[in-house]
């Protein structure tokens, strides 16, 4: 079950940064549009805070993140994900790239979730997605421009990282996983 809304922007978050040729070209659309979020990290998707299940709670040590995880990304396959043309997000003026809710993304959300771990209640449902813009506020050409661009390619996810947020501070990384699971394998 959930805890108590975090204080001070306090939560682990459970990442998968975006490998192969287009996480570059994401990072280079994310430096023209957004310079300040290509700064903060690079380009992933966010499987454990924001949407589908809240941030897990901080006072979860690394032993127990490990525990809980290493078992899921043992026997999970890399991802390859198609990401659908850019979108804003939720009724506000975010850009991102959403990625297919259901699948194997879905089966590593939904593994995750059901580790044991302590999450907040999740603000969203869940709604996979890159984010291409979040701090600068674009005028409509740009506007225009960044929900015109299209992913030429899909995108690998082959490990998770598990980041305890600070905001308005950097976050701290706790570990990291690789998916290591089998095609044939996998769940």
């Amino acid at each position: 079950m959930g805890f108590r809304r975090r204080r001070g922007g306090l939560g682990i978050y459970v990442i998968a940064r975006l490998g192969g040729r287009l996480a570059d070209e994401i990072h280079e659309i994310q430096r023209r549009f957004d310079p300040k979020l290509a700064n903060r990290n690079p380009p992933h998707l966010t499987l454990a805070g924001s949407s589908g299940m809240g941030p897990i709670d901080p006072a979860t040590d690394a032993v127990e993140l490990e525990a809980r995880l290493a078992p899921i990304a043992g026997s999970t396959p890399p991802l390859i994900l198609e990401p659908t043309p850019p979108q804003r997000f939720m009724q506000t003026e975010i850009i991102v790239l959403p990625l297919d809710p259901h699948g194997p993304l879905r089966t590593l959300h939904e593994r995750i979730k059901s580790s044991g771990l302590t999450f907040e209640e999740p603000r969203f449902a869940f709604t996979p997605h890159v984010t291409l813009n979040f701090y600068r506020t674009l005028d409509a050409e740009q506007r225009r421009d960044l929900l015109a661009w299209r992913a030429t390619e899909p995108v690998l996810v082959d490990a998770i990282e598990c980041s305890l947020s600070r905001e308005p501070q950097s976050a701290i990384r706790l570990l990291t996983l690789p998916l290591l699971g089998s095609e044939r394998g996998g769940e």
